[in-house]
């Protein structure tokens, strides 16, 4: 991952290192991640003249060994090392680094990019990444093995990306790390109301609640994965954040043995800037992709192994979440208070539903979620959350109080019938890049957390053992994950039929069969087929923003803390540069323009005057609708640089 230094950089090195410590917050026990601190220490080692080619324990003067060996990342680092030694051989140099926990890393450099071995490399860091590299250290601590683990995450620090609700439940944590109450989990806010109401455009009605959140807390997800990585952290997994897995790497067997990272310092032109520098290769005998909803190498991956087909299972279906954090007065606070809506604002064909979580210190989130197979292309779920927040039932919760942090993410919805088979050669889908929310519930992180905890269990007897990976596919479905999902299976698709039809057919599940049905229902098109022609649609008008209670895209973008290097390659590809023109706009009257909860797409005329698609990347919240969404399948979604992306700290 690094390189020795020149003489030449020894001096900036050092200057860079200073520098991020001055800036680092007072609050924090670490560093930031500094991208240009991270340039300057790697130099080629092939072209360094200050070492020669023998070996020793040690080649750095003690001003920068001191330096490499402190952190500089937020929640782990590649310099974090008690020992280096240097080995010189044909093709490059090779090191072996002995970590603070004494287990052995290589470090090859066989050409221009540098690559690092591990036993286990898990891309993402979020419940089920982090999920597994715990539970992988805890069976390494519980059988005296010594299996190396790492967890690379594109967000600037571990959290940084984390989106959620949430009300939480705790079964997987308490299956994990029985102790969290007694070793400071940010989990302090039970449930103590539960209520479900039927908004029309004035009025709500209450219903029977269906949740059963009894038990459970509303937390923030995005702190809970940060106290999760100290976790992973102290048991001795590395965490590298501020790395973005763009590449899977495969043998000549078409075998994957890990994933690379992509170039840093590359300009939109394609050029490389001064700041340039290659990726690096995270190899591992077994990789376990965490991405989250819709990641990009879960999709590839299931396509090149074909897992849908060989799970049988139907397409995924996703659903859009918009979410905002408010500090409310705190006469208007009930810390536990939890309220989920269906109705309005949205329509009877669409599915969705809205919800009010009360946390602690008078933060209350509130969020609409839509499916994103709605039919109508003038829909757009950003304002539709606008209007949400301005039925009287809502409005009188949040008046007075001020939004804190804005941001969006998409969650698939498809539950049982499109769990795919998550093993590949090399390793396995965990969490929610395979799909394992409970829609009835609405709740993911306990079956995403449950699913990396069994993956890690099967990777571990795979490295161990020498058993098969395929062992995780019969340790899901003997888990009570595919128990719950099963019982689940038939709500989501219920509301296909409309919106009365499906709370009929969720009532019938639930109160009468139980989950027994004899009967599994299919879901319908996949979402970016559902979109109707703009013709058969009359626009919507949507009321503008009174900068109280509602707002607009750049003012919320600001409280996302969203932030791209703009001078890098744009990460929304288009297959086909024409589509946008020739036929997203006329058809579908250009729904990117409204799916979109950033406004990273728009329409704007040319110097001709003639309508053309404008992709402002900088824009964008990772939440993966346009990869969903877009009719014909066009854009494809792919990593930023390193870092770069929202910064949720409360969400």
């Amino acid at each position: 991952m690094f390189r020795f230094f020149t003489s030449s950089c020894i001096s900036d090195s050092l200057k860079c290192y200073r520098k991020s410590c001055r800036s680092m917050p007072h609050s924090s026990s670490k560093p930031q991640f500094n991208p240009t601190f991270h340039s300057s220490l790697q130099i080629a080692a092939s072209h360094d003249p200050l070492y020669g080619s023998s070996p020793k324990s040690s080649n750095f003067p003690p001003s920068i060994e001191t330096a490499i060996r402190g952190r500089f990342f937020s929640s782990g680092s590649l310099f974090k090392c008690a020992n280096f030694t240097k080995f010189s051989g044909t093709g490059g140099a090779f090191f072996i680094v002995r970590s603070m926990s004494e287990q052995t890393r290589s470090f090859t450099c066989e050409s221009d990019r540098e690559s690092v071995n591990y036993d286990v490399v898990i891309v993402g860091a979020g419940p089920a990444g982090l999920s597994a590299a715990i539970r992988l250290k805890q069976l390494c601590r519980q059988k005296g093995a010594d299996l190396s683990v790492c967890v690379v995450e594109k967000a600037a620090e571990v959290g940084a990306h984390i989106l959620s609700g949430n009300v939480f439940e705790p079964r997987a944590l308490d299956e994990l790390i029985p102790e969290w109450r007694e070793q400071e989990a940010p989990i302090s806010v039970p449930v103590c109301s539960d209520k479900f109401w039927f908004l029309t455009n004035d009025r709500a009605f209450s219903l029977p609640c269906p949740f059963d959140n009894k038990g459970n807390y509303v937390i923030s997800l995005s702190q809970l994965v940060r106290w999760m990585g100290r976790k992973a952290e102290e048991l001795g997994a590395d965490i590298y954040p501020g790395f973005a897995a763009s590449e899977i790497l495969y043998n000549a067997n078409h075998e994957v043995i890990g994933v690379a990272t992509n170039d840093i310092g590359v300009s939109k032109d394609g050029s490389k800037k001064e700041t340039f520098q290659r990726g690096v290769e995270l190899k591992g005998r077994l990789l376990l992709l965490a991405e989250g909803c819709r990641g990009s190498l879960s999709e590839r991956i299931m396509r090149k192994y074909k897992l849908r087909e060989k799970g049988h299972s139907q397409h995924q279906t996703y659903a859009l979440g918009i979410k905002e954090v408010w500090e409310v007065e705190d006469s208007k606070h009930q810390a536990g208070f939890v309220l989920h809506t269906i109705g309005w604002p949205l329509d009877h064909k669409t599915y969705g539903g809205s919800f009010v979580y009360h946390m602690k210190d008078r933060l209350v989130s509130v969020g609409l979620v839509v499916a994103l197979n709605y039919q109508n292309p003038f829909l757009n779920p950003y304002e539709e959350f606008q209007k949400l927040k301005h039925h009287p039932a809502i409005k009188s919760m949040l008046e007075g109080g001020s939004v804190l942090q804005y941001g969006a993410r998409t969650l698939n919805e498809g539950g049982f019938q499109s769990i795919p088979y998550p093993v590949f050669p090399g390793g396995a889908v965990i969490g929610c890049s395979a799909g394992f929310l409970n829609v009835p519930k609405i709740k993911g992180t306990h079956t995403a957390m449950k699913s990396g905890m069994l993956a890690a269990e099967a990777a571990f007897d795979v490295l161990h053992e020498g058993l098969k990976m395929e062992t995780y596919w019969d340790k899901l479905r003997n888990s009570w994950i595919w128990e719950e999902l099963y019982k689940a299976r038939n709500y989501r698709p219920a509301f296909d039929f409309g919106l009365f039809p499906g709370l009929a057919v969720s009532a019938l599940e639930r109160y009468l069969l139980k989950g027994r049905s004899p009967w599994t229902l299919r879901h319908g098109r996949p979402d970016h087929e559902s979109t109707a022609a703009a013709k058969l649609h009359v626009p919507i008008e949507y009321p503008k923003p009174d900068g109280v209670i509602s707002f607009d895209v750049p003012t919320s973008l600001y409280r996302s803390n969203t932030n791209h290097e703009h001078d890098q390659p744009i990460h929304l590809h288009l297959r086909d540069p024409l589509i946008p023109e020739q036929i997203n706009y006329p058809i579908y009257a250009g729904p990117e323009s409204r799916y979109c909860p950033a406004c990273v797409y728009d329409y704007v005329p040319d110097e001709r005057g003639q309508i053309k698609l404008q992709i402002n990347a900088q824009n964008c919240l990772h939440c993966k609708a346009c990869d969903i969404k877009d009719p014909k399948q066009n854009i494809e979604w792919t990593v930023p640089e390193g870092g770069g992306g929202p910064g949720y700290s409360i969400m």
